[in-house]
This record gives structure tokens, C-alpha cells and sequence, in this order.
């Protein structure tokens, strides 16, 4: 459709001069539009704009009578419609602004864009998406805050991007509109599977380096998994406003590194909006559009979801086949099940109602959907009767690499954390958790994470979002046991390794560790390594002043404080990304904590055969500290199999039975101290020692400090 030039009318109306209050009125009008109304003193500021006077009817809704009043109209020419916005060959943010609101607008399929920006965490990826949010006039600016796009508290509390979010804008490029689909994803390691999935529905990707920071280890791992994707990668340099960038020096690392070419970086800064208008003018033409398939029968394929306690699952999805419209039946291919689609929309960034979506859009579906398990973060949407012959490929497995425990601290919340859990792994596809039960801690669920702070992270939003008082147990891997009768068991709770007598070996998993360091904190970092039981692969200088450092290292000895004291050797400019290598044979035990002769399965750990002694003393000791004392002697001991590592006693509470004994013959004395001896000897062989849930917990945190 032909763009048609409005002009936007501007009243001030002053209405005391003395109070000085105003209001204003604004009015959009074609320019062959005629009107006129009265007023004493006029003046109209814009010499492009023809108007003339014929009608008094267009104010009057507005208008309030002033005898002295003072009406300044100010005409700004914009377009509507297919033209409405700013872009590429010298727009203004004002025209941005108006495009925004039109976003909603269909757009033909060669002008659809879908985007993600991947970067380094804390390179100012979320910063440059509300940067491009409220250039497009996406978010009006009186609703724009920081870190628009993390609606989570967690995230505003750590600074940090957790889950992936979804927003369309529209952008006018050379007097032509276009709909940009921006998916924003996490920059830490622990959250790649977010980053993965969000990859898989775009076309492009914008990779935000740092240009004071330079290359880091997860600006490699991302741009990896863009290329896996056949994604068109457009390299942005952030940050060119601080004091320290180096922007010559980044794109020739990234030139090196990276094997992208750098001769159209753009040069930005999203705090002080340089270079947006550019990024934008690259997105439209660099990234190629989707292919158009709107004529085939409909696939979507669903990237997240999460459950509403009004509405339902919502799913988030991109239509890589065909049309869906409102009030359609859809099946979801891998649950078999099928649902009307009550309500579809857009995300931009709110939820926005729209009749249909077709090929190359991202949107949302609500469709009353009670049950958290039909509708899965890589299924496909289809049409009920008109079904797709073939499912999209979906996504690959997430694998846990760090385990541990969660229990209710109140038993009775038990079907709670299960319904969590599962509204949760919705919302978090990485999650992964199975029942187990603790004679210590009752009923819980034996939890996967891709990492520690992933871990965290859950943790905390169960606590915060449903209400729940937990436990976690010390974090632990999944283990390797080759038997003696020729199976293979994985096994990830000490307390379900099987016995000595079947076992043949142990192995554990190993990761290939790279860490990108300044030159000067190269000996530390190895030294951190190797004390880790690292084994060293390779050392190269990626520039002249920073160092790759490959290792490959048990996953075990990286779930403890390994980032931490990586970060505080290196004054926190190393960084590091690890991938799972396999499983290795290794001299591992399991170290067993009996009390008064019974063993204790909560407290049980699988420890390499070096740390075996200290780990046991550093546990027994604790012990000592926390179980309150008996009416008998109790021994706290560590132990391999049978054999005793490290041990403690509890000294038993006794009555003084000399108190009365004044004087007389020594023999007395014995007598009765033979008499309470065998009274402690019957309680002990009788007595049983309660472990208090204070004692559980410090030990948990205990562990994960020595392991």
C-alpha cells in the first residue's frame, strides 16, 4: 500500500499564565485535509505542509474556551501504515517511535528478520537490546527501565540474563517496513541449552564483544553454536565509549580467534545509543529472511513455555511451515494430544493478541493446557485435521553435569516441590529430576543441572516463586561402575554405589577445561589445575598479552569452588568455557561416616583416594561439634570399606558416683565405678544416636567446601 503523509498537531494551551498549567492536544491530519478555528495569536512551524481553512470541527472535542489563550501548532510530517517508522537512509527516532506502534502490522515474508544476540557475560547484550527496544519505539519511553527484557527479580538482583525472551519490533529501512523478531539470550555458560534453543528459531545472530575486554571464553562457545546453525553473524563492538576500549585490537582477535571478518564492525556503545541506528540498518540487510512456506501444512516449533496459574502452559513458538490462526485446532506432534487455540499473539515484548501468524513468526498460544507434560519445549505444532507428514528435528537433549538432593525442610510439602518442579522444567527445559527418598531428610527429588549456578538459580526460584522451605545436599556427578559380571551401572547418589565385593572399577567424567587469561596470571591459573588433578593439553598466546589454556580435569573437582578461586587468582579476568569429554577410570572410594558402629548413607561421598584422609577427618570433627553428647560413648569414625580412616569420640554425660564417697577404702571407689561402667556398656549396646537436621546441614555445607 502507498504510504500516505500525515502531519501530527501539537496545541500547548496555556491556561494561566500565572499557575502555569498547560494542557496539550495533539491531533494526526492528511496534509489536504482543511480546517480552521479562531485564535488571537497563531503560529504554525512547519514550511513543507500546505494547509487550509475551511472546517471548525476539528477541535472541538478538545478545545475549552480561554479568553486570552495561546495555541502554538507544530506539524510534523510522518507516513502510516507500510511506511510508518524510521530506518536506514537518515531517519529520525522520532520516526522510529511512530513505527513501533504499527508493529503489530503484517509485513510481507521477505521482510520478516529473526535475530538473537549472543555475547560474553557482562559484554552489554541486554543493555543494547533495550537500546534497539526504544530506538524502534517498541517500549515507549516513559515505560523503559534497565534490563527491560529480564522480567525475573533474580536477574535484576545478579546483573545476569537466565532465561531466553522474545520481542518483535518494526523498522523502516529505504521507505520499506520490516518486522524484526528479537530473541535475547543468557551469556553464561551454565545457561548454553537457553542460548542453543534460542538459535534454532532465528536466521541471524549479533555478537556482542566487549571492546574493552576483548574475546572471551563464552564469546567462542556461542559463535560455535551460531555456525552450527548456518547463522548470519554480524559482529558488533561494544563498550567504545569507555576510556580503556581498544576496538583495533578486539576485531583483530576476533579476526584470529574467530575467522570472521571484521571490516564492517560496527563500532557502538549501547549506554550512550552510538551506533544503534546501524545495527539495525545491518540486521535488515545481512540477515536473510525465512523461506516462504506459508502455503504448506503448519509447523511450529515450540523454543519455551511456561505455566499461568489463570490461563494454563503458554508456548512460545516460531511458524517454520504454513498459517495458524485464532479458534484453530492444533495437535502437539510428540504428546498426541490436541487443543483449540483460544488465544495466539505476538510478543512485543508484552503478549499482543493478533487473528494469525504465518510463516517465519514468532508468537505465543494459550489454549487452556492444564497439563504441564503436553505441550514440551521442542515439540511441533500442526494442524488437527490437516496434519504435517513429518516433525521438526526438535532439540537435543539437555545432559545434567552436576547433581544434588532437594528436600522439603517441611515433609508435609512434599506434593508441593513435585508440582514445582514441573511447572519449573516448563520454563527451564535443562532441568532434570527423579524421587529419592533419605532416611535422614524423608522424601525429595534427586535434581540434574548443567552447572552450578544453574543450580542456584533453580533453588532460589523454587524458594521464591512457589513458596518452598529446602535442603539441597552437597552437589555431586554421576558416576561410572563397571561391574564384575560385566555390566555397567551410572550411578550419582553414594549411597546406591554397590558393594566392594562387585565392583571392578570406578570411572568419572571429564570435561576439557579452556581458560583465556592475561599473561601474568598464567602460572597461578595452572597451578589451580593441577592441584584440581588436571591434566595439561595445550598453551597458546591468542594475542601478545593473552594466553588459551587448555586442561582436561575431572567434572568433580570443578562442581566445588573451582570458578571462584579462578576468578580471585586472576583478579576476575579469566574466564573459562568446558565441554564433557567422556569417562575415565580413576582411583575413586567411597567414604562411609558411621556413628556409634551405624553407617550414616546421607553422609556418604565418592572421593578420589588422595583426599580420602582429609576430607574424612574434616567431617569427623564437624560431627564431634554438632551431636549433642549421649549417656554412653560414641565414636564417630570415616571409613573405606572396613578400614577406619579417621576418627572421633563423643565422650559420654556421667554422674559423679564418688560424690558420696567421703573417705573408706579405695575398693569402694572401683565398685561403683564398675557398677556405672556396665550400666553405660548395656545403654550403648541398647542406645541410639539421633543425628540433628543442624548437624545434616552443616555437614552438607562442610562438604562442598573440602570436596
Amino acid at each position: 500500500m502507498a504510504a500516505t503523509n500525515i502531519c501530527r498537531l501539537t496545541i500547548p494551551l496555556s491556561v494561566n499564565t500565572q499557575q502555569q498549567n498547560s494542557q496539550i492536544h495533539t491531533k494526526n491530519f492528511s496534509s489536504s485535509s482543511s480546517f480552521s478555528f479562531s485564535c488571537k495569536p497563531t503560529s504554525f512551524l512547519h514550511s513543507s505542509s500546505s494547509i487550509t481553512t475551511s472546517s471548525t470541527t476539528l477541535f472541538s472535542e478538545g478545545r475549552k474556551r480561554h479568553d486570552n489563550g495561546l495555541i502554538v501548532c507544530k506539524a510534523v510530517t510522518t507516513t502510516t501504515a507500510a511506511g510508518a517508522g524510521a530506518g536506514g537512509g537518515g531517519g529520525t527516532q522520532s520516526k522510529d517511535i511512530d513505527a513501533g506502534q504499527d508493529r503489530l502490522l503484517k509485513v510481507p515474508i521477505s521482510n520478516i528478520r529473526n535475530f538473537s544476540i549472543i555475547a560474553h557475560i557482562d559484554h552489554g547484550k541486554s543493555t543494547l537490546a533495550d537500546k534497539l527496544l526504544q530506538v524502534t519505539g517498541t517500549v515507549p519511553k516513559r515505560e523503559m527501565k534497565e534490563q527491560f527484557l529480564d522480567n525475573m527479580d533474580l536477574e535484576r538482583e545478579r546483573g545476569i540474563t537466565i532465561k531466553l525472551q522474545a520481542a518483535r519490533m518494526r523498522y523502516v529501512f529505504e521507505n520499506e517496513a520490516y518486522c524484526l523478531n528479537l530473541i535475547d539470550t543468557p551469556g553464561h555458560v551454565d545457561f548454553s541449552y537457553e542460548v542453543s534453543r534460542s538459535l534454532a528459531a532465528c536466521e541471524g545472530a549479533l555478537l556482542v564483544v566487549d571492546a574493552s575486554q576483548g574475546v572471551e571464553a563464552q564469546t567462542l562457545a556461542n559463535v560455535y553454536l551460531a555456525m552450527e546453525n548456518n547463522l548470519e553473524i554480524i559482529v558488533v563492538l561494544n563498550k567504545i565509549d569507555l576510556p580503556g576500549a581498544e576496538p583495533d585490537r578486539v576485531s583483530q582477535e576476533i579476526e584470529e580467534l574467530l575467522g570472521l571478518d571484521c571490516t564492517d564492525v560496527i563500532h557502538c556503545s549501547a549506554k550512550e545509543g552510538i551506533g544503534i541506528n546501524e545495527i539495525l540498518d545491518a540486521i535488515v540487510k545481512k540477515v536473510p529472511p525465512p523461506p516462504e512456506t506459508a502455503e504448506k501444512p503448519l509447523r511450529a516449533l515450540i523454543f519455551d513455555s511456561y505455566y499461568d496459574s489463570y490461563r494454563g502452559v503458554i508456548v512460545y513458538f516460531r511458524v517454520i511451515d504454513g498459517t495458524i490462526r485464532k479458534g484453530d485446532r492444533v495437535q502437539f506432534m510428540a504428546s498426541g494430544k490436541d487443543y483449540y487455540a483460544d488465544e495466539i499473539g505476538v510478543l512485543s515484548p508484552k503478549q499482543l493478541q493478533v487473528d494469525e501468524l504465518y510463516a517465519g513468526e514468532v508468537g505465543y498460544l494459550s489454549a487452556s493446557i492444564r497439563s504441564v507434560a503436553d505441550a514440551r519445549v521442542g515439540d511441533t505444532i500442526t494442524q488437527y485435521g490437516k496434519k504435517a507428514a513429518n516433525s521438526l528435528p526438535g532439540y537435543k537433549e539437555a545432559t545434567p553435569m552436576v547433581f544434588c538432593g532437594l528436600f522439603p525442610v517441611d515433609a508435609d510439602q512434599f506434593p508441593e516441590l513435585r508440582d514445582a518442579l514441573e511447572k519449573l522444567q516448563l520454563n527451564d527445559a535443562a532441568l532434570k529430576f527423579e524421587p529419592e527418598t533419605s532416611s535422614a531428610m524423608g522424601f525429595g527429588f534427586r535434581c540434574g543441572f548443567l552447572g552450578l549456578l544453574h543450580m542456584e538459580i533453580v533453588q532460589e526460584r523454587l524458594e521464591r516463586e512457589y513458596n518452598l522451605n529446602l535442603i539441597t545436599t552437597a552437589p555431586s556427578v554421576v558416576y561410572r561402575v563397571n561391574c564384575l559380571n560385566g555390566d555397567s551401572v551410572e550411578c550419582s547418589n553414594p549411597s546406591a554405589l554397590p558393594d566392594p565385593g562387585k565392583r571392578k572399577s570406578l570411572e568419572e567424567p571429564y570435561v576439557k577445561i579452556e581458560l583465556l587469561t592475561p599473561k601474568e596470571y598464567i602460572g597461578s591459573l595452572m597451578e589451580l589445575t593441577q592441584d584440581r588433578r588436571g591434566e595439561f593439553k595445550e598453551m597458546k598466546y591468542v594475542t601478545e598479552n593473552r594466553a588459551s589454556i587448555i586442561y582436561e580435569l575431572p567434572l568433580a573437582e570443578m562442581v566445588g569452588d573451582f570458578f571462584d578461586q579462578l576468578k580471585s587468582r586472576s583478579k576476575g579476568y579469566a574466564s573459562m568455557e568446558y565441554s564433557f569429554v567422556g569417562y575415565r577410570e580413576s582411583e575413586l572410594v567411597k567414604l562411609d561416616i558411621l556413628i556409634n558402629g551405624e553407617r550414616v548413607d546421607p553422609l556418604a561421598t565418592i572421593v578420589h583416594k588422595d583426599k580420602a584422609y582429609a576430607v574424612g577427618r574434616a567431617l569427623t570433627q564437624k560431627l564431634k561439634e554438632l551431636i549433642p553428647r549421649q549417656m554412653f560413648k560414641v565414636p564417630i569414625q570415616a571409613s573405606i570399606g572396613a578400614k577406619v580412616i579417621a576418627s572421633e569420640a563423643l565422650s559420654a554425660i556421667r554422674k559423679d558416683v564418688l560424690a558420696k564417697c567421703y573417705g573408706g577404702d579405695i575398693t569402694r571407689k572401683k565398685k561403683l565405678l564398675k557398677k556405672q561402667a556396665e550400666g553405660k556398656k548395656r545403654m550403648k549396646a541398647i542406645g541410639k544416636v539421633d543425628v540433628p537436621q543442624e548437624a545434616f546441614m552443616a555437614v552438607l555445607k562442610l562438604e562442598k567446601q573440602v570436596l
